[in-house]
């Protein structure tokens, strides 16, 4: 997200009303000088929103656009893991195992030059549209799970390493900069037809089922419009209902947990069926709050023992105001943490953390991501073998866990009865490395209160975090998110 528009933007400000016909601004003889006035005023207004729309997108293309072309650098000495899989970069066949996992995942982004969207003249998602886009993300891996069979990649060649890592000879070096990759996005049948209906899906015009139109649309009932700022909670509640009122998927519900709680009862009413018909499957989304206005490290550990679980489909989640989609990491897994308790009458409790390979704390932890910050130009998805290039994503990124905003939405995918039963095995195994602290959120079994009142909407927009029968609100003013969770 552009960060000269982004408070703007959280302040629920948007660009005016369509623009004035011409003719109103040509007819001043026979308009009234006041309607004349108004006229212009409307004009000049309109013509400041769709200026400021432009130089937004045009700003995100060049800063995002540049920086795609810089590539993180990734060490060979450590795994990097994503989507369950982990991958020895120092293996050469490893590394193209991760190339291609990386490169089939579906790269959601701005885009600029679609019809309008309702409620205003707005034809680009630039500059607000991140979280939706990361939203949109998750979904479709849930999707390619879903409907892909394991393991399934796209079909490419590649000739060129796309990732820089750190140590390799400068012989090595240049001669990878002297060739080009080619990325060849024709897909064995008949897995190609399936692969882009599911990209088609998030088409960017009014009739793709989970397309920003469709989006903006069902954020309306949560007080959202174009052009506003939505957080990761609200985006899972919108995705809830896009597959509800999707007829492409009757096979698939996604489940939104309340106050960091999976309540076992509502997931089961949504996925049982009379017999002899199986369990539909499921998307389990958790909006969670991991600190208060920055990430509270004892959380890191859990973070990384979700992204290493097949159930995990990614994390909504970013740095303050920018948006990210979280896929995977890489750490050193040779790091070992000494607790040491220091107690003084003059000073607090203390924890100085060593690693064996010095005072820096995870240095190596980084989370591995897709940035939807690039804006491109719509594709057009009516034409018969549409481009696909732009949906898929040669480079991959990472950045330090402790940029990571605590404000986020984790997704998991289990696809029938037996599944579910091993997901909540796995994360709950998963969640008990936060226990001594404050769990990341919890099972429990029964229903929710907005269940037994008829309600799902999402909750009120303020709550607080308590500890110790103690209330505190907590500034949230920097952070993603519109409320903290309990």
């Amino acid at each position: 997200m552009n960060p000269i528009s982004s408070s703007a933007r959280c302040e629920g400000q948007c660009p005016t009303d369509d623009l004035m016909d011409d003719w109103l601004l040509l007819s001043s003889e026979s308009a009234a000088p006041q309607h004349l006035e108004a006229s212009r005023e409307d004009q000049n207004s309109e013509d400041r929103g769709k200026l400021k729309s432009k130089l937004v997108s045009a700003w995100n293309s060049v800063k995002y656009g540049w920086s795609l072309k810089q590539k993180s650098k990734f060490s060979k000495s450590s795994p990097v893991v994503m989507f369950g899989q982990s991958y020895e970069l120092i293996d050469q066949g490893e590394r193209e195992r991760f190339r291609r996992s990386f490169v089939t995942l579906l790269w959601l982004t701005y885009r600029r030059g679609f019809p309008q969207l309702p409620g205003g003249s707005l034809t680009t998602d630039s500059g607000w549209g991140c979280v939706l886009r990361t939203g949109q993300m998750l979904l479709a891996q849930g999707l390619l799970l879903h409907l892909m069979p394991p393991g399934w990649t796209v079909s490419h060649h590649v000739v060129r390493d796309d990732m820089d890592l750190l140590g390799l000879n400068s012989k090595e070096g240049s001669n990878k900069r002297g060739r080009r990759l080619s990325l060849d996005l024709h897909l064995v049948r008949p897995m190609a037809a399936t692969h882009r209906r599911v990209v088609s899906w998030f088409a960017d015009n009014p009739t793709a089922p989970f397309g920003i139109h469709k989006l903006v649309e069902l954020g309306k009932s949560s007080g959202k419009k174009a052009g506003d700022w939505y957080g990761p909670s609200i985006a899972a509640h919108i995705l809830r209902k896009a597959v509800a009122a999707s007829t492409d998927l009757p096979n698939l519900v996604v489940y939104v947990a309340q106050d960091c709680t999976i309540y076992l009862e509502d997931v089961r009413r949504l996925c049982e069926r009379p017999p002899p018909q199986s369990w539909k499957s499921v998307i389990i989304l958790v909006p969670v709050r991991l600190g208060g206005q920055e990430l509270n490290p004892s959380y890191i550990t859990c973070v990384k023992k979700l992204l290493t679980l097949q159930c995990c489909i990614g994390i909504i989640g970013g740095k303050p105001k920018h948006s990210l989609f979280f896929v995977g990491f890489q750490g050193n897994g040779s790091t070992v943490y000494i607790i040491i308790t220091v107690f003084s009458c003059l000073m607090s409790v203390r924890s100085l953390i060593f690693s064996s390979s010095g005072p820096a704390v995870q240095k190596d932890d980084h989370l591995l991501y897709l940035d939807p910050h690039y804006c491109q130009p719509t594709v057009d998805i009516t034409k018969e073998n549409f481009p696909l290039e732009s949906f898929h994503c040669k480079h991959p990124r990472k950045m330090s866990f402790s940029r990571m905003d605590p404000s986020c939405t984790i997704g998991f995918y289990a696809k029938g009865q037996k599944d579910f039963e091993s997901l909540c095995a796995a994360v709950n195994e998963a969640l008990s490395t936060s226990a001594e602290t404050y769990p990341m959120f919890i099972f429990s079994e029964g229903k929710s209160q907005e269940e037994e009142k008829g309600g799902n909407t999402p909750p009120n927009n303020i709550t607080f975090i308590q500890r110790k029968n103690e209330r505190k609100r907590v500034d949230t003013c920097n952070s993603m998110d519109e409320f903290v969770l309990l």
